[in-house]
């Protein structure tokens, strides 16, 4: 069987086809594999100060009223700062993240 020219010149041509699209798709995988933080980070929904304090608060399964009785204040006063009336002091605050188990910069870094 004959090997023409036209058919050495069709698969040369067919190879380097194939390897640019092969090169395309491990440069966008490499890409997704190193965007892995961005994505995360996008993932992250912002919220308010008193929906971050009550996420914590029910991922610790307390109470609010055992967070007040905790830290010194009305369960009143812990309502207000999940419902966002009011903001919790800065010795009130730091409590709060205390008994939460994180710190204030991981509590304010979820806030708006």
């Amino acid at each position: 069987m004959k090997v023409t020219v036209f058919m050495i010149i069709v698969g040369i041509i067919f190879l380097c086809i194939f390897v640019g699209l092969l090169t395309l798709i491990v440069r966008a995988l490499l890409k997704y594999i190193h965007s892995k933080d961005v994505r995360q980070e996008k993932s992250v929904v912002r919220k308010s100060l008193g929906e971050a304090l009550k996420v914590h608060r029910t991922q610790c399964k307390m109470t609010q009223e055992f967070v007040a009785e905790t830290i010194g204040v009305s369960r009143q006063a812990v309502s207000k700062w999940e419902n966002g009336t009011s903001d919790p002091s800065t010795s009130n605050l730091f409590a709060l993240a205390k008994l939460y188990g994180i710190s204030v910069e991981e509590l304010l870094k979820e806030v708006e």
